[in-house]
């Protein structure tokens, strides 16, 4: 929990917040959703496909996008990689939340 406290504030570095929690991570918790959303619809299920559906991946998408946002004012290095981080992370979090 420690770490996902550190992801909030910013204080990971930009590379581990956007390679291990916006992509990675990323990838597992929105394809499982999205798994089991498929799953319970076609159980015919469409509530507790909506909770499966939205229910993690869209606070943990906000989470990443806040974390990264964050990172990136602290990065030291080229403004362009932090701001790609941002763009990349929101636009990914954006579509893989409304999707």
């Amino acid at each position: 929990m420690k770490t996902v406290t550190r992801l909030w504030k910013g204080e990971l570095a930009l590379a581990d917040a956007f390679w291990n929690w916006a992509v990675f991570g990323g990838l597992i918790v929105n394809l499982s959703s999205s798994a089991a959303f498929l799953f319970l619809i076609m159980a015919d299920r469409p509530v507790a496909a909506a909770i499966a559906g939205y229910a993690f991946s869209v606070p943990y998408n906000i989470a990443v996008a806040v974390g990264v946002w964050r990172s990136a004012a602290r990065y030291d290095g080229e403004r362009r990689w932090a701001d790609l981080a941002r763009i990349v992370t929101v636009a990914g979090m954006i579509l893989l939340s409304v999707t």
